[in-house]
């Protein structure tokens, strides 16, 4: 038995060791990958390459855009924009069957897609969401079902800083300005897809409508909305339009961000230090998560993980369907146990030689394991989403976990679409002539 087989071996074995034993996966990463290499390489060199590599991983200018957004996101949750958000979806949506619960899915798609944060809108839509559809007769727990998996959209709508951290690891094959314009599409169709649903509970249930707005009424939380909902189109519009770098309008939705939450009155300049320190707690541990995965990543091509995969999958799966659905179990089954930051740097370098073979382009394939991915983080025993939009609902992961099920089924059928009809997360950015 070769050393190299030996290394891959412990790289795998101490890695899964360490998340049973719930060691943090960014710790976990980077313990698992230092002893593979050490079997490789004298120990102090081994060492040294490894802290080469998790340095040289964020070396990177595309990855500032990370930070600014995030910091973005929380100003925007504290800055009183979620609930303009919500009346301005309430008056388009309540007066149908199931009315709030449509708001809810589409506040959590207006605010994750400003934010480009699913933890962000799981925790400002549903902090205000779930009380006000108890007081109409929703079970807590649909509440939240619906408040996690509709916050997922953001992640897909863009700004994400998701689909950034792909953009980096599919070495500049897929670029920011077409996997944010690729992700429209997709992230809209989940959510008429989660809506549809519960349209079919809303209907079974006899759950009361909500009073039609009028016209004048929707104009009106639409101009208070309005300024909230620009920030999309100079974000997204200024890098397809090629204005600015992902990087200039992060920085761009900041300060947007802070004078809309000063002008509103919602925020005032020392509630910022607050905000300030949150994002950086927040990007600290994005970072470091990164780090470590851009490691491990190396060390996959170090030791030739990626050829082998795709030479079995090419050899024992002649037919493209068929290696499509193998790659998208595979993902799921990654996404249950590992955050999406890590695995999509580990398992992009891995996979993507595979899909362009078989002719997937690769702005397709990163929104097909965006979306894998999101599916991961509503379910458990990871499951960021899961946890925060539980602990803001105040019920329990296992009340809300069958509920839950119809939801992330409507989720991998969504999958399944995008997965096998590449015109869903391609048409705009082949109109806008990114590809």
């Amino acid at each position: 038995m070769s050393i190299e087989f030996i290394s891959i071996i412990v790289l795998f074995a101490s890695f899964f060791t360490l998340l049973l034993l719930k060691v943090p996966v960014a710790y976990s990463i980077g313990i698992s990958t230092t002893l593979s290499l050490l079997l490789n390489i004298d120990n102090m060199p081994g060492i040294t390459t490894i802290a080469q590599r998790m340095t040289t991983g964020i070396d990177s200018f595309a990855l500032l855009a990370i930070p600014f957004f995030i910091l973005a996101g929380e100003i925007m949750k504290s800055g009183g924009i979620a609930n303009r958000l919500i009346n301005f979806a309430k008056s388009l949506v309540s007066s149908l069957p199931g009315g709030l619960a449509y708001v809810n899915v589409l506040a959590s798609m207006l605010f994750g897609a400003i934010s480009g944060s699913a933890l962000a809108a799981a925790s400002a839509i549903g902090s205000i969401m779930t009380d006000r559809m108890e007081e109409e007769g929703y079970p807590r727990t649909l509440s939240a079902s619906v408040n996690i998996t509709a916050s997922t959209t953001g992640l897909l709508i863009p700004p994400s800083n998701i689909l950034i951290v792909y953009a980096l690891a599919s070495g500049g094959t897929a670029s920011v300005a077409a996997l944010f314009i690729a992700g429209y599409l997709p992230g809209i169709l989940l959510g008429f897809a989660i809506m549809g649903y519960v349209a079919f509970i809303a209907i079974s249930k006899g759950y009361a409508r909500g009073k039609r707005a009028t016209l004048f009424e929707v104009w009106t939380f639409f101009r208070k909305a309005f300024f909230s909902l620009l920030l999309l189109v100079i974000v997204v519009g200024g890098i397809v339009a090629g204005i600015f770098t992902a990087t200039e309008a992060s920085v761009i939705a900041v300060l947007y961000a802070a004078i809309l939450s000063l002008v509103y009155g919602d925020m005032k300049v020392k509630d910022f230090s607050g905000v300030l320190l949150s994002s950086a707690k927040t990007t600290a541990v994005v970072m470091f998560l990164i780090c470590t995965s851009m490691a491990m990543s190396w060390l996959f091509s170090f030791e030739g993980i990626p050829e082998m995969i795709s030479s079995f999958l090419l050899e024992q799966l002649n037919n493209k369907f068929a290696i499509f659905l193998a790659i998208n179990l595979i993902l799921l089954i990654i996404g249950t146990f590992m955050d999406m930051t890590p695995a999509v740097l580990i398992f992009t370098p891995i996979f993507l030689p595979v899909v362009t073979t078989l002719g997937m382009d690769p702005v397709h394939f990163g929104i097909v394991i965006v979306l894998n991915l999101c599916i991961g983080i509503c379910t458990p025993p990871v499951g960021t989403l899961l946890f925060v939009g539980s602990g803001v609902a105040k019920v329990s992961v296992t009340q809300v976990i069958r509920p839950l099920l119809p939801f992330l089924a409507i989720m991998v059928i969504v999958l399944m679409l995008i997965s096998y009809i590449p015109e869903i997360s391609m048409f705009l950015p082949n109109l806008f002539g990114l590809k």
